[in-house]
């Protein structure tokens, strides 16, 4: 309780535009076997994310989702707490992107608010970043100009990189309006925890369009 693939489908009805998953190994989020029941039956994006183990990338590749977000968390990990060394692991994550677009998956690593990392993702052939944006939010309350900054050129970096830009982690109903209008290239955010918990007062429905309309231009 809930039914997950229920949920999901409602959360589509709602307008979400797509749907985020993170399988780990223990299933403490989410089962392998439920990224297949999503794949067959949601209608808008799935994207898989997860750290990139002989088991994951089995998993993905025989569902299929429309986009696989590799992150640098090992299996023991509690959730995501940085970005990816792309430059130590350049060679690893080429590897991987290279496997994942012969199934033409689309592609995106996460990284920190880094410009010397944004440029070495260009040479593991990736589609898009997902910028962490914890630091984002921990700022945001006392300095947002200061917050958004590193993130800003990052973004605008990335897009003449021809990189996609996505975002995701600590994004809530309280900072994400303004994160998405001073990144006009961002193309999603993924928002789970803050939006789950707005869920227990306004109700998941209410609260899905609270979230879209923070990302109404």
């Amino acid at each position: 309780m809930p039914n997950l693939l229920q949920a999901a489908l409602d959360i589509e009805s709602f307008g979400a535009k797509g749907i985020t998953v993170h399988p780990r190994p223990d299933g403490r989020h989410i089962r392998y076997p439920d990224v297949f029941d999503l794949k067959n039956n949601i209608t808008t994006e799935l994207n898989v994310e997860g750290y990139p183990s002989d088991e994951f990338m089995q998993m993905v590749l025989e569902v299929v989702p429309h986009q696989v977000t590799l992150v640098p968390d090992p299996p023991d990990a509690l959730t995501s707490n940085a970005g990816w060394n792309v430059r130590e692991h350049q060679f690893e994550l080429r590897t991987f992107v290279e496997v994942l677009k012969q199934q033409n998956i689309r592609t995106s690593i996460f990284v920190d608010p880094n410009e010397d990392q944004i440029q070495a993702a260009v040479d593991t052939g990736v589609d898009r970043i997902e910028l962490y944006t914890e630091n984002y939010a921990k700022q945001f309350p006392t300095n947002r100009d200061t917050a958004i900054d590193p993130y800003k050129r990052s973004a605008h970096l990335a897009s003449q990189l021809g990189l996609g830009v996505n975002a995701g982690h600590d994004l809530s109903l309280e900072n994400l309006a303004y994160f998405q209008q001073q990144i006009p290239t961002l193309h999603e955010v993924s928002i789970g925890h803050a939006l789950i918990c707005d869920a227990l007062y306004f109700g998941l429905e209410n609260t899905v369009k609270m979230y879209l309309h923070q990302l109404q231009r």
